[in-house]
């Protein structure tokens, strides 16, 4: 599913594509304390999409992104990159329940990142009847690898 375009997949199609893709990068957007006391996928890189004190979008969020994918690109590849080739690699954006992460994936695809994916269940998945998580989808819930800090 793509939306304004961002695609969105499952927790399963994102650890596959991480390993038929060793260049794509997959980034946890939650607050510090998430990715630290609740944990993270194991390899996740974090950029707070929001973050204390002030819980206000990161303004260099893209900045951030970009940066680090062209610190991969060029110590894996040891050649200078364009910031445009940089924005054609994959990025995966992971959050709790994958609302935040596809709007911060709006906001890469505005400033010309061209393959842009959100874990549309997040890292914990929807809330159940009894207003508990990890029950009904996400990372941890389908046994992907993962890590806390």
């Amino acid at each position: 599913m793509i939306n304004s375009g961002v695609i969105s997949i499952s927790p399963q199609d994102a650890w596959q594509m991480l390993q038929d893709n060793p260049k794509a990068l997959l980034i946890d957007i939650r607050s510090e304390l998430e990715y630290s006391f609740i944990g993270h996928p194991k390899g996740a890189i974090h950029i707070a999409w929001v973050d204390e004190p002030d819980w206000k979008v990161n303004p260099s969020f893209a900045t951030e992104v970009r940066k680090v994918m062209l610190e991969g690109i060029i110590s894996n590849d040891e050649r200078k990159v364009h910031p445009t080739e940089a924005a054609a690699s994959a990025v995966i954006l992971i959050d709790r329940s994958g609302r935040r992460s596809l709007e911060a994936g709006k906001k890469l695809v505005k400033e010309g990142f061209t393959k842009v994916y959100n874990v549309i269940e997040g890292f914990e998945g929807s809330i159940n009847a009894q207003h508990h998580r990890n029950t009904l989808g996400g990372w941890r819930f389908h046994r992907l690898p993962w890590e806390q800090c």
